[in-house]
């Protein structure tokens, strides 16, 4: 798919624009001068209007902070694509200036906020693709991560200590793993980040009175990170950090050694956690010992041989999004619900776990590389590829539409006429009559190809294949649902303490027994506890 063309701005959104174009002028005005807006050309102040007809987030951050807006302009920041690693170099300068933890947050979050205006300009202007935007975004992610990581490590170490191998007798680092699409290189404008972390060795600190262990050490750490990134302040919020693919989810510990995760995996991971970690990557710390992680846990994700137990722990996990789709309010999601953006990732992925520890080429993250060696290999042929490709395309610039109206982790359609008139004009069409009637064709493609991989032999074409006794409670079980959502479901299901319940689930997941529990029994409980 081609990248769309902005439409006409529709008489609807006129007023957004006026009223954005005379507060920003207001907010100039009350600075000691003009800083370059009288130079401004009329191209600049149609991109303006139309960015702004678009996204409140961007006139609400160009009005609060005129100055930033006008440096991106002054620096040519918004006519560009970075160089790489120059984004990165931003975000250090910046944090390097940091005195105090206060301080890190504020700075990571206005790097942010100005990194945000300029993606989302650059997407709404057309001079950045999908794969561009998202890897800018990744890019913020990584950086913010990292800088934030070294920052308060340095200064850990100070305060307890240098965490040191016992084994090996050298400086220990931790190593943060980006699952998802924060792993692949593909953050959505406003995706949570899905983190795990891990460091080498044990052993304790040395350089201070009293030792720390290095697993205590590097939980103290992890700690202060998530606070630098995740809470919403004055200033905003960085990413909101998820960590429950973590070993245990949220009753494990925050932060294991490697050989503690290569035991986890090896005894107890399940099918989900191998489709989980192919997207897996290094994001921030200690890059070369993250790479020997990731050669530590391949085993894991990829068979040597051709694996057909995969087959059907596949098939479970495609009944159980079938089963999803059709829950309540489903349809207006454009990731979740039926010909979604998940099911384009299940097919590229379902194709990875069965054939990846065979086919090396398949043992990649970015679901549109991906598609492509799938085409190259001969797994599917070109006209699917070509389906599949242009209509994830197509869900994820309508993604990114419904994101940059507000900077709102969201994937559902808006109700009002206004937010639906601002996807239309941002994904090209003349109205939403029009852009709807595309949207619902390509999810009906998306929606033809998932219903036919790994399809059941047993099955009659076009039969609904069978529903997964208790299949709907299993997301809560694995923790693949918030807890706001949880308590719903449970509210819902006729728990009359839904938080207490929750609680006595968590208590479970995290009991000594079950995490003592082998592979099999795992699967048997996982199996047993939703019904």
């Amino acid at each position: 798919m081609s990248l769309p063309t902005l439409a006409e701005l529709p008489a609807i959104l006129l007023p957004f624009a006026q009223r954005a174009e005379q507060s920003f002028r207001d907010a100039v005005a009350a600075l000691d001068a003009d800083h370059g807006l009288s130079a401004w050309t009329p191209q600049r102040w149609a991109d303006f209007a139309r960015v702004c007809a678009a996204s409140d987030f961007v006139i609400e951050q160009s009005v609060r902070d005129p100055l930033m807006l006008l440096e991106l302009v002054a620096w040519g920041e918004l006519d560009r694509g970075f160089a790489p690693g120059e984004l990165c170099s931003q975000i250090a300068g910046a944090v390097q200036q940091a005195e105090t933890e206060d301080e890190l947050g504020r700075v990571l979050r206005r790097q942010r906020t100005r990194q945000q205006v300029r993606i989302i300009w650059r997407d709404l202007t057309r001079q950045a693709d999908l794969v561009q935007t998202c890897r800018d975004l990744s890019d913020m992610a990584d950086a913010s991560i990292d800088q934030a990581y070294q920052w308060l490590y340095q200064r850990h170490c100070v305060q307890f200590g240098t965490p040191t191998g016992r084994r090996s007798g050298e400086a220990q680092h931790m190593v943060i793993l980006g699952m998802g699409k924060l792993g692949a290189v593909e953050l959505n404008l406003s995706s949570d980040i899905d983190l795990i972390f891990a460091y080498p060795e044990g052993g304790e600190t040395v350089g201070v009175k009293r030792a720390l262990d290095n697993q205590e050490f590097f939980i103290r750490l992890g700690q202060k990170l998530i606070k630098a990134l995740d809470p919403m302040t004055v200033d905003g919020f960085v990413f909101r950090v998820d960590m429950r693919l973590r070993p245990y989810g949220s009753a494990g510990a925050l932060v294991l050694s490697f050989n503690a995760l290569e035991q986890y995996y090896q005894d107890q991971g399940r099918d989900w956690e191998r489709y989980a970690m192919i997207k897996a990557r290094v994001v921030a710390g200690d890059q070369v010992a993250g790479a020997q992680l990731l050669d530590m846990l391949r085993p894991f994700v990829y068979r040597r041989y051709l694996d057909f137990s995969a087959i059907e722990a596949l098939r479970t996990m495609k009944q159980l999004i079938q089963q999803e789709v059709r829950r309540k309010g489903m349809a207006e999601n454009i990731k979740l619900g039926s010909g979604g953006i998940r099911e384009v990732e299940f097919i590229a992925q379902a194709f990875q776990l069965i054939h990846g520890g065979r086919d090396l080429s398949l043992q990649q993250r970015p679901l549109l590389m991906v598609l492509g060696t799938l085409e190259g290999q001969g797994y599917l042929p070109p006209a699917v590829i070509a389906e599949l490709r242009n209509g994830y395309e197509f869900l994820r610039y309508t993604e990114h539409a419904i994101q940059a109206i507000a900077d709102r982790q969201t994937q559902m359609l808006p109700d009002s006429p206004e937010d639906q008139a601002r996807i239309a004009f941002m994904l090209g069409f003349v109205d939403w009559a029009a852009f709807h009637e595309r949207l619902m064709y390509w999810r009906g493609r998306v929606d033809w190809h998932f219903r036919q991989v790994i399809a059941d032999p047993d099955e009659e074409e076009g039969e609904e294949s069978e529903l997964v006794v208790g299949g709907e409670w299993l997301p809560l079980w694995e923790e693949s649902q918030d807890e706001d959502a949880a308590c719903r479901q449970l509210a819902e299901g006729g728990f009359t303490d839904a938080s207490k319940a929750l609680k006595a689930l968590a208590g479970l997941r995290g009991s000594p027994q079950l995490r003592a529990m082998q592979r099999l029994g795992r699967e048997r409980l996982d199996a047993f506890l939703p019904r």
